[in-house]
């Protein structure tokens, strides 16, 4: 078991925590707390998630990282609500659709890998 900090999956979610951040200081005024705020928490609980899973085996590790895509696709809707409201630049939407993307992909490989074990004989 690796280190959380030092797993691919919790570099790029604190990649997607950054841009973020750096989204929520673009936001005008009464925006920023309603919207940046969520999404900056949502970035915070998976990063969370990450740990837990990686702290956790089998049926609990299954629960963090399921945990951990709903957290995923919560933090897409916002993001997209922010891009459409212009709040945000296509560019940084562009990088954040990837970052989200790469830890969809990695929690649904780790989940993957986490439910398929083979029994111990």
């Amino acid at each position: 078991m690796a280190i959380h900090d030092q797993l691919p999956i919790h570099r790029t979610g604190v990649q997607l925590l950054t841009l973020a951040v750096r989204a929520q200081e673009q936001m005008p005024r009464g925006m920023k707390h309603i919207l940046g705020a969520k999404i900056a928490d949502h970035c915070v609980e998976m990063l969370d998630r990450m740990a837990m899973a990686n702290a956790t085996q089998k049926a609990a590790r299954a629960a963090h990282i399921a945990e951990l895509l709903s957290e995923q696709r919560a933090t897409t809707i916002l993001l997209r609500v922010a891009f459409d409201a212009r709040y945000m630049s296509p560019k940084m939407w562009g990088e954040a659709v990837e970052l989200l993307h790469s830890i969809g992909a990695q929690a649904g490989g780790w989940l993957k890998k986490t439910t398929n074990r083979a029994p111990a004989v």
